[in-house]
């Protein structure tokens, strides 16, 4: 079994580092080129299940990747594997935040257990991420390709699951739009 996660397409708010969180946006031209590149890539992988979460930069996304060469693939959305919550610093700038804050924007942006105001915190995310792929992997079958369209903090805990990191590492990493990740189960 394949699965192949990737993070969605550039939106505004990642254009000019706002923080999204569960806010509801879109891709920009820039994401719709990226989704349509991802796409390019995996039109050879022969798809059966795909995962997205319930926000539309994720749904977007899937339907690019899927529209020109995975016809009839079963789509699951899930709301488990969505974007991190913000709290309070969703809408405001990032680059203002650690201007103003820069001890606690680090805390805030980066660390395993600490949440922004009102926020969740990366622990917060990994926990619901781990429920998602603890209740959808014993329905995977052996032959089974699976395509999960998430975002840059629902892919830190998978990454851990799968490439067995430590929480350090799971919360070093940055990810660009588009990028893709492969494991085989």
């Amino acid at each position: 079994m394949d699965v192949y996660i990737f993070r969605h397409g550039q939106t505004e708010d990642n254009l000019i580092h706002e923080f999204s969180g569960w806010r509801d946006v879109d891709l920009n031209q820039n994401g719709i080129e990226e989704a349509k590149k991802i796409g390019e890539e995996l039109k050879a992988v022969k798809v059966t299940k795909a995962y997205q979460s319930d926000q539309i930069r994720s749904q977007h996304t899937l339907q690019l990747v899927l529209s020109s060469w995975h016809k009839n693939v079963e789509i699951f959305t899930d709301p488990r594997i969505k974007e991190r919550s913000y709290g309070d610093l969703t809408g405001l700038s990032k680059d203002e935040i650690a201007k103003i804050d820069p001890k606690d924007y680090a805390l805030w942006h980066r660390s395993y257990d600490v949440s922004p105001p009102n926020g969740e915190s990366i622990k917060d995310v990994e926990k619901r991420v781990m429920e998602f792929l603890s209740e959808e992997m014993p329905k995977w079958n052996p032959d089974d390709v699976i395509l999960i369209s998430a975002h840059g903090n629902s892919i830190r805990p998978m990454r851990k699951f799968f490439e067995h990191l430590s929480n350090e590492e799971m919360c070093s990493y940055e990810y660009a739009p588009g990028q893709i990740f492969k494991y085989q189960i």
